[in-house]
């Protein structure tokens, strides 16, 4: 007589995948269903950023590299874009000069995101005095036109790129205060933010642990929406000549320079960085609106 006894492999557990999936690869997933015109938004920001962050590796000719025989060549196979007035090749110009405007947008977004930050929690979480001065200050800031603001501090300080990611990012980084100012005074009145200051928790300790991560998607979205505003108002800096100085090339400068001198018999130095131009700014503009109905809970909607 013998007995059944259970072997190994007849009481082995097979594990089970009920753990959630990932933030990033559901929200992929969202962004592709929902909002597929964000997603397609997204990646060709992604490829011309790529593509001008690598610009001295892809750029088949020197940007200054000037040859009077091969000057207002139409586009061909050996130049992609033609060649301008002085034969320098318009398509590794647009790379480098997309490399120069990406990088301006970057950093200037980045510093006004910073600036918005800072000026915005401190206003809506003290409030009182230290709110009316701030907001006093901002509402000064915002009544001179911004192009006026940029052309009049670009002419005292010079062209360049540090002073146009500075001025830049303080243009709008005070702007945009308000907008973090009116999201941190929403989480502020919440319960685990009173929670906090009931048991004595410092403001340092309730902004940074549990009123900047409730914000963060409308920082997020806050830098995704500078990054175009900061590339044509360099573009528009460029254009009159108070951008990023020659010899470097710029969309903006590609714009005023040659491209408005010879617009009519080589057109290809207007519409190349002018194209290039819009298709970054749409593309990213598409990417934030459609983040901004995913991540903003009063815009998802219901099932």
């Amino acid at each position: 007589m013998s007995a059944n006894v259970p072997t190994a492999s007849a009481t082995t557990v097979e594990p089970t995948s009920d753990r959630p999936p990932h933030a990033l690869s559901s929200f992929l997933r969202r962004l592709a269903r929902e909002k597929p015109l964000g997603l397609a938004g997204g990646i060709v920001f992604v490829l011309l950023f790529v593509f001008c962050v690598l610009a001295q590796v892809i750029a088949p000719f020197d940007v200054n590299d000037t040859s009077l025989v091969r000057r207002l060549e139409a586009p061909s196979w050996n130049h992609l874009m033609g060649t301008d007035h002085l034969g320098r090749d318009v398509f590794s110009r647009v790379l480098v000069g997309g490399q120069i405007s990406m990088i301006v947008a970057v950093l200037a977004s980045a510093l006004s995101v910073v600036v918005s930050v800072v000026l915005g929690m401190i206003a809506g979480y003290f409030g009182g005095r230290t709110d009316m001065i701030t907001q006093r200050f901002v509402d000064a800031w915002m009544i001179f036109p911004d192009l006026i603001l940029l052309i009049v501090v670009i002419s005292v300080l010079g062209p360049g790129a540090p002073q146009t990611v500075i001025v830049l990012g303080l243009l709008y980084g005070i702007a945009g205060s308000r907008i973090v100012r009116g999201a941190v005074m929403t989480v502020r009145e919440m319960t685990y933010t009173r929670a906090a200051q009931t048991i004595g928790a410092s403001w340092w300790h309730i902004l940074w642990r549990h009123i900047l991560p409730n914000i963060a998607p409308v920082v997020i979205l806050l830098f995704t929406a500078r990054i175009g505003a900061v590339i044509l108002a360099e573009a528009g800096l460029s254009f009159l000549g108070l951008g990023i100085p020659p010899p470097a090339p710029t969309w903006g400068s590609m714009l005023s320079g040659t491209g408005r001198s010879y617009m009519y018999i080589a057109p290809w130095l207007a519409i190349a960085p002018g194209l290039c131009l819009t298709v970054v700014v749409y593309s990213i503009n598409m990417f934030g609106d459609a983040m901004r109905d995913l991540l903003d809970p009063r815009l998802r909607g219901t099932r």
